[in-house]
Order: C-alpha cells, then structure tokens, then sequence
C-alpha cells in the first residue's frame, strides 16, 4: 500500500461578521491564496456572549469561519492585511501547523507585491 506524502503547511481559521465575508476572500485572494472553506452559521461563547448559528435575517447576521492552508511566508501578510480589522470588528484568527496531502492544490501563481 503506497502512504500519502505529507507536506508542512499553516492553517489560519479566521472568524469573523458574515457582513465581511467579501472583505476577507478579497484579502485572501490578493494574498496569493489558492483556495478556502467557508463554514456558516456559527454557533458558540466568546467575549461577547453566546452566538446563535440560526439565520435570524440574512447571513451576513451570523459568525462565518473561513480556513485556508497557505504556506508560513503567507501568514505574516495575510495577518498585517486583517490587523486594522480587528482593531475595528468582532472576530479572531487561529494559526496552527498541519500537514498536508496533495501540496500542488496549495501552490500557485502569486501576485506581484505591486497588486
């Protein structure tokens, strides 16, 4: 039986306002990154109290988590892009390190630091 080649790589699960979705995929996407996951509706407590994962009007009402895998030179930028954010908004990022099945799905073509 042939293993899965792993490959190191950082997981940034960033939460925050469904209202700020485009902001956020649109740092992401400037950053380089290939792709991400959305989860919606988020259920759970924070420092503001306990956030219901219902759709009371319209998603932009409810707490989104966005995960990316990208690799560690990404992070810094990615970070410095929603620091001005979330000096402003509710939400958090997590940085963890994982592995990584099937790395050409996580490289890419990046944009030039004058875009």
């Amino acid at each position: 039986m042939k293993a899965l080649n792993l490959s190191p790589l950082k997981k940034l699960e960033i939460i925050l306002e469904g209202a700020h979705k485009d902001f956020a995929t649109d740092l992401l996407d400037r950053a380089g990154v290939q792709g991400y996951t959305i989860v919606g509706n988020l259920s759970g407590k924070g420092s503001h109290g306990i956030y219901e994962g219902h759709v009371m009007f319209n998603e932009d009402d409810v707490l989104i988590m966005i995960i990316v895998a990208v690799p560690e030179d990404l992070v810094a930028p990615i970070l410095e892009g929603f620091a001005p954010f979330f000096d402003k908004h509710t939400g958090v990022v997590f940085v963890s390190d994982i592995q990584v099945s099937r790395l050409v799905k996580f490289q890419g073509e990046r944009p030039s630091p004058n875009h």
